[in-house]
């Protein structure tokens, strides 16, 4: 069994991250979900929607935290056991610094659980 860990913050950062994880999913893994709204906005609760409606696993459960993304994400590193934590890439400076928005750049390398970052997701 894999716990995973996915941080999101938009639909379409959702959808990439269940396009990866469909290939990857048995029935005995579990999907944690976390939609974080830094601005009260209700994009955090529809990105988690859209994983529960997309993977096929028998537990996916989701939380929408409101609040400093990385905060919010440490703090659910450390609520339950993870295996490895999914991240997007997208932010509106993620090419000035070399293809990771802050949240990404964050917890790259400074959390104690493997880290898969999202190819950046193509808006147009």
């Amino acid at each position: 069994m894999t716990r995973f860990l996915l941080a999101t913050d938009s639909v379409h950062t959702t959808a990439a991250a269940c396009d990866y994880l469909d290939s990857r999913l048995t029935p005995e893994d579990f999907v944690r979900v976390v939609g974080v709204s830094e601005d009260g906005s209700r994009d955090a609760g529809d990105a988690v929607n859209v994983a529960v409606a997309r993977l096929a696993v028998p537990e996916v459960e989701t939380v929408v935290r409101e609040g400093d993304p990385v905060s919010e994400l440490r703090a659910a590193l450390e609520s339950s056991p993870v295996d490895e934590l999914v991240v997007g890439t997208n932010s509106p400076d993620s090419a000035v610094s070399g293809g990771l928005g802050a949240t990404a750049r964050s917890l790259v390398g400074h959390v104690d659980v493997p880290t898969v970052v999202l190819p950046p997701v193509d808006l147009a």
